[in-house]
């Protein structure tokens, strides 16, 4: 009987995550910027979310784990990394990371058309502090609505947006500014 019930937990867990693996990845690939470590990120997030899934209530499963993978990727850049993490109350560090981050903007479609353009783009938005960097990744990249980001990141609506405007503009003005290479 138990083995029954553990194999529904599993199919229904798999039904639920499954779906979002590839959004689980990209997130925690933006965060760690290494295609190893945010496998290894989604791997101990995947294994959190099973052992708590009697946790999860029926609603947005791909807030919900996209949730654990941020906390786990913070975790795991606090072992690993402790030198990338920007407290995320810490607006003036953010602002600062804002300044040095070289300068964007441009045609969306001119962007989408060349992939050396997409190259560069994917440097500015690693240049990004992390809290400016996951939100425009989840609702650029991910399509997630702002309350879905306030949601995932535990922040209020107004903060996601001030980030995903500080974001913006620092990608534009970076876009704007000095060659890739010489920004880096």
């Amino acid at each position: 009987m138990a083995w029954i019930a553990q194999r529904r937990r599993r199919s229904r867990f798999e039904s639920v995550v499954l779906p979002h693996l590839d959004a689980a990845y990209a997130l925690a690939r933006w965060l760690t910027r290494n295609d190893a470590d945010a496998a290894d990120v989604v791997q101990e997030a995947m294994l959190r979310a099973f052992r708590y899934f009697d946790t999860y209530r029926e609603g947005d499963a791909k807030s919900w784990i996209l949730r654990i993978v941020r906390r786990t990727c913070y975790s795991w850049l606090e072992r690993n990394r402790p030198a990338d993490v920007v407290p995320l109350d810490d607006e003036k560090v953010l602002d600062e990371g804002i300044a040095d981050t070289p300068i964007a903007a441009g045609n969306t479609e001119a962007i989408l058309q060349n992939r050396s353009d997409l190259r560069r783009l994917d440097v500015l938005i690693e240049a990004l502090p992390a809290p400016l960097r996951e939100v425009i990744v989840l609702r650029e990249l991910q399509e997630l609505g702002y309350r879905e980001i306030a949601e995932i990141t535990g922040v209020p609506i107004g903060t996601v947006m001030s980030r995903l405007h500080r974001a913006r503009s620092a990608l534009r003005r970076a876009w704007e500014g000095k060659d890739i290479g010489d920004a880096m």
